[in-house]
């Protein structure tokens, strides 16, 4: 089963008063493992960026000023997730915004029956706990180190982790370190394949430039800049 875990980052709570989607990510999940395989796109919202939203993502006007319009990148983005389930935390936030942008530009909606709300899931699941992105990784033991700021593909990564362990976990017999096949009582271990040729990277080189431009917003002090340093 296909699915597609995204989140996006906004100018603010509502579309209504005029509010704009600035960055959408998506990870495409088959059977609960991600493939690696993502869509992600900052955009322009034609409109400043109030301090708050600001605080939250890190994203600047002046950064998103030669962005793409969602109009440049939507046809783009409903080939990639197709008509595949749409997962999201607080799903009817992101929705509002997305079905907002693709009205604008003429696109169909869509539909609220094409989404999975992993925040109606948690408080099913946990009644009486804390059900944030943050808490859950907290309970589920989700690495979340490198979330220094909110961004949409890197939520996105995170909550199809949460997904899964929503969903139960995955099973106890498909680790990562070896592989066994049971046939009746009998269990024998498997060798690990390993492939012969990495797969090739998904990052492009405008993605890595845009990243850069983005840390380089966030000052001497960010994280990150620790991380590019050393592997220049």
């Amino acid at each position: 089963m296909r699915e597609i875990v995204f989140d996006t980052e906004t100018t603010g709570l509502d579309p209504r008063q005029g509010h704009r989607l600035v960055e959408i990510g998506c990870v495409e999940v088959l059977n609960r493992f991600p493939t690696g395989k993502v869509f992600h796109a900052y955009l322009n919202p034609q409109r400043d960026m109030p301090v708050e939203a600001f605080n939250v993502h890190g994203l600047s006007a002046e950064f998103l000023s030669d962005k793409p319009l969602f109009g440049a990148v939507v046809d783009a983005f409903e080939a990639f997730i197709g008509d595949s389930a749409m997962v999201a935390h607080n799903a009817s936030f992101d929705m509002n915004f997305l079905n907002h942008e693709l009205d604008r530009v003429g696109k169909t909606a869509i539909e609220p029956s094409r989404v999975v709300d992993t925040l109606v899931l948690a408080r099913r699941k946990l009644p009486g706990g804390r059900h944030s992105l943050d808490a859950l990784c907290e309970r589920f033991g989700i690495d979340i180190s490198r979330r220094v700021k909110h961004g949409a593909l890197l939520d996105a990564e995170i909550l199809a982790e949460v997904y899964v362990e929503l969903l139960g976990g995955r099973q106890a017999a498909l680790v990562l370190d070896s592989a066994r096949e049971q046939t009746g009582s009998n269990v024998r271990a498997l060798p690990v394949k390993t492939r012969p040729v990495p797969l090739p990277s998904l990052v492009t080189e405008a993605d890595v430039a845009a990243h850069a431009a983005f840390i380089a917003e966030m000052g001497d002090k960010a994280l990150w800049a620790k991380y590019i340093r050393k592997t220049e």
